[in-house]
C-alpha cells in the first residue's frame, strides 16, 4: 500500500568550476509526487540568485531524483499475505487461551493490524511463522515453547502451503483435528509434549509428502490406523509415551527411525508390519505389552542398527545360524521381558555389535565362548538369568574391554574381584529349585 504522496528534500553542498569565485551552492530539492491523480513530476529548483548551475550538477540531480523515487516507492510496498492465511492464523491464536501467552512470547507479537509476511519485521510478527519467497503463503508455523494452553483449530487445514507444522513443548490439548489431512505439502509435524488426547485421526495417513511424524509425550490413545505403509515418505514416526493400544499396522515402506516406546502395544511382532522395510535403522519399542518369539527376520532386515524391546512379554529368540553377510546391528535391548531358553548364538554373528542386554529374564544353560570373542562387543549384560556353568575366561582377561553384568545367576568360577560378576550369584537353592531340584553344573 503506497502512500498517495512522497515528499524528500535533499540538500547539496557543491563547488562549480565554471564559477568566477567559489561559492558554496545550496540546493533544496523538493519533490511532489501523487500516483492517483497526477504521474507527472514536479521539480522546483531553489538556488542563490548569483548561481550557474552546470550540465554536470544537473546530471547528478537528476540521478539522485532517480534513485530517491525507487528507493521510496520499493520500501513501501507492502507484501499481500493470502486472506486464507491471515483468517486461519487468526482462528489458530483465537484458539490460544490469552493468559498463556506471556509478553515476551511469538505470540504475543502477532498483530494482525500488521501484514504477517511483511518484511521487514520489527515489532510485529517477530517469530512464529515463514512465508514463501513472494510473500503470500505461510509455509511454517514453528511456535517457542512459550507454555501456550488451547486448542488445535481445525481451520488449521486452511494453510494449505504448510509444510511445517511444530508446536512443540507447550501446553495443547483436546483432539488432533481430522482437518489436519488437508495440508497435502506437509513434511513436517512435530506435536511432542503436549497434553493432546483422542485417537491419532486414521486421515493422517493421507499426507503423502510427509517425511517426520512426532506426536510423543502426549495422552493419544486408541489403535494405530491401518494400514499406514500409504505414507510413503515418512522417514522418522515417534509416538512414544502415549496410551496406545492394540497391535502394529503395516507400516510406512521406507521408514528409518520406528518409536513406539512407553505404549500399550501388544501382540506378536509380525513379519507384515516390517515386510520390505529395508532402510529401517533403529527400532524403539520398549515399555509395551508384545508377546511372542522374536523370529529370524528381525535381526535381519539389511540397515537395522538398534533395536530396544526392554520391558515387554516376549517369550524366545529364534536360534538361527548367524548370516555370513552384512549386518549393520550396533546395539540390543531385550531386558526384563520372560525370554526362555538358552542363549541364542545368533548374536555373534553379527560383526559390529557393541551393546547386547538380555539381563531379567529366564535364560538357562551356559555362556557360548563365542560371546568372549566377539570383537566389537563393549557392554554386555545377561544378569538376573538363570545361566550356569563357568563364564569363559576371555571375559576377564586384562585387555578384555567387555563392562557389564553377569551376576545375578547361577555360575560357578565368576571371578569376585571382577566388576562383570558384581553382584553375587543367585543362592544355590534358588538355581536348583529352578533346574527341577538338580544341582548346577
Amino acid at each position: 500500500n503506497c502512500p498517495t504522496s512522497h515528499f524528500h528534500t535533499i540538500q547539496l553542498h557543491v563547488t562549480s568550476p565554471s564559477l568566477t569565485h567559489r561559492h558554496s551552492l545550496s540546493l533544496s530539492l523538493s519533490l511532489a509526487l501523487s500516483l492517483q491523480e497526477n504521474p507527472d513530476l514536479s521539480l522546483q529548483l531553489k538556488m542563490p540568485n548569483r548561481t550557474i548551475l552546470d550540465r554536470r550538477l544537473l546530471l547528478l540531480l537528476l540521478i539522485l531524483l532517480r534513485f530517491s523515487f525507487f528507493y521510496s516507492s520499493s520500501v513501501t510496498i507492502q507484501a499481500l499475505t493470502s486472506p486464507t492465511d491471515i483468517s486461519a492464523l487468526k482462528a489458530f491464536k483465537a484458539s490460544i487461551k490469552p493468559s498463556s501467552i506471556p509478553p515476551w512470547s511469538c505470540l504475543a507479537s502477532w498483530n494482525f493490524a500488521t501484514d504477517p509476511c511483511a518484511v521487514p519485521r520489527r515489532t510485529e510478527f517477530i517469530c512464529g511463522l515463514t512465508c514463501n519467497y513472494n510473500s503470500t503463503r505461510v509455509t511454517q508455523l514453528v511456535l517457542d515453547p512459550a507454555g501456550y494452553s488451547g486448542t488445535l483449530t481445525p481451520l488449521i487445514s486452511h494453510l494449505s502451503q504448510l509444510t511445517t507444522l511444530d508446536l512443540s513443548d507447550n501446553s495443547f490439548f483436546g483432539p488432533i483435528p481430522s482437518s489436519i489431512s488437508s495440508l497435502s505439502n506437509l513434511q513436517t509435524l512435530t506435536l511432542r509434549s503436549n497434553s493432546f488426547s483422542g485417537s491419532l485421526p486414521a486421515s493422517i495417513t493421507s499426507l503423502k509428502s510427509l517425511e517426520s511424524l512426532d506426536i510423543s509425550h502426549n495422552s493419544l490413545n486408541g489403535f494405530l490406523p491401518n494400514p499406514m505403509n500409504s505414507l510413503s515418505n515418512l522417514r522418522r514416526f515417534d509416538l512414544s509415551y502415549n496410551k496406545l493400544s492394540g497391535s502394529l499396522p503395516k507400516l510406512p515402506p521406507h521408514l528409518l527411525e520406528l518409536a513406539l516406546k512407553h505404549n500399550s502395544l501388544s501382540g506378536s511382532l509380525s513379519k507384515s508390519s516390517f515386510d520390505g522395510l529395508t532402510q529401517l535403522e533403529v527400532i524403539e519399542l520398549s515399555e509395551n505389552a508384545f508377546t511372542g518369539t522374536l523370529q529370524a527376520w528381525f535381526f535381519l532386515m539389511p540397515s537395522l542398527q538398534q533395536v530396544d524391546l526392554a520391558n515387554n512379554s516376549l517369550t524366545r529368540v529364534e536360534v538361527f545360524k548367524p548370516a555370513g553377510g552384512k549386518s549393520e546391528l550396533v546395539a540390543v535391548e531385550l531386558g526384563f521381558n520372560k525370554i526362555e531358553g538358552h542363549l541364542p548364538m545368533n548374536f555373534t554373528g553379527h560383526p559390529l555389535l557393541s551393546s547386547l542386554s538380555i539381563r531379567d529374564n529366564r535364560l538357562r544353560g551356559t555362556i557360548p565362548l563365542e560371546y568372549s570373542k566377539t570383537k566389537f562387543l563393549r557392554r554386555l549384560f545377561l544378569d538376573g538369568n538363570f545361566l550356569i556353568g563357568k563364564p569363559p575366561a576371555g571375559f576377564f582377561e586384562r585387555d578384555n574391554p567387555v563392562s557389564g553384568s553377569l551376576g545375578d545367576n547361577c555360575l560357578q568360577g565368576c571371578p569376585t574381584s571382577s566388576q562383570l560378576c558384581a553382584p553375587h550369584q543367585k543362592p544355590y537353592a534358588v538355581c536348583k529349585q529352578a533346574y527341577g531340584g538338580k544341582p548346577r553344573s
